[in-house]
């Protein structure tokens, strides 16, 4: 058995999670060109990228000889792609004035502060509904990897909304200057964070090799699954 060397897979893996991000953004020469170099700066700004590792560790876990190694990739990719531009979307909207009002952002300008307010809005709005179709294009023609695709994209809505990520921060904009117990800061938490959830719990199903693990990854990580409480 070859030994494993977790510096040259992350070093290898990082590169996969950039070269993805690059294939799935439009280029800042498309119409409107603002927009689109606003949504670059904003997803190509650096980060640690946790969630695309943690995305492919997982597509590597299945039994490979069981589907197309490039299916596997593809999903993973795509997956990989939806969760940081979700991601980004929020922080771009949180860093607004009327949200918390941030100047910075990994050591950069916000996306507000380095274009304008209304552009930040369009940047953040434009993530969200491209992670939406990127999720819904068609990856393999086999029933039930289209079926796995509807139920990701269930509970991406579902982890965005008013019950999710949107939830958690009206409750955090409700509660400035107060203080919270326990039980609302848990709450809080888990609704704000829930952008790992959707692919874990069904990115074995897209691969058609990681049945069920997903959801114990999410476990060891404690996190809750959507629905599953």
């Amino acid at each position: 058995m070859s030994s494993f060397s977790f510096e040259a897979w992350l070093a290898t893996q990082s590169q996969r999670a950039e070269s993805a991000l690059l294939q799935y953004l439009d280029p800042d020469t498309a119409v409107p060109q603002h927009l689109h170099t606003a949504m670059r700066y904003a997803v190509l700004g650096g980060g640690k990228r946790i969630r695309p590792l943690l995305v492919f560790a997982a597509s590597e876990l299945g039994s490979i000889d069981r589907v197309d190694a490039s299916l596997v990739n593809r999903a993973a990719c795509a997956i990989e792609m939806i969760h940081e531009m979700i991601h980004t979307y929020s922080l771009v909207h949180d860093d607004l004035p009327c949200m918390d009002d941030d100047d910075l952002r990994r050591g950069r300008p916000t996306v507000h502060k380095a274009f304008d307010e209304a552009t930040a809005l369009l940047v953040g709005d434009a993530l969200q509904t491209r992670a939406f179709e990127i999720l819904s294009n068609v990856i393999d023609a086999d029933s039930l990897i289209r079926l796995a695709q509807l139920e990701m994209i269930q509970s991406l809505a579902h982890a965005s909304g008013s019950k999710g990520m949107a939830g958690g921060q009206a409750i955090d904009l409700q509660n400035v200057g107060k203080k919270m117990d326990l039980p609302a800061l848990e709450e809080m938490h888990a609704c704000s964070s829930p952008m790992c959830r959707p692919a874990w719990r069904n990115c074995g199903s897209i691969t058609a090799c990681l049945h069920g693990f997903s959801k114990y990854l999410c476990k060891g990580f404690g996190l809750s699954i959507p629905g599953g409480r």
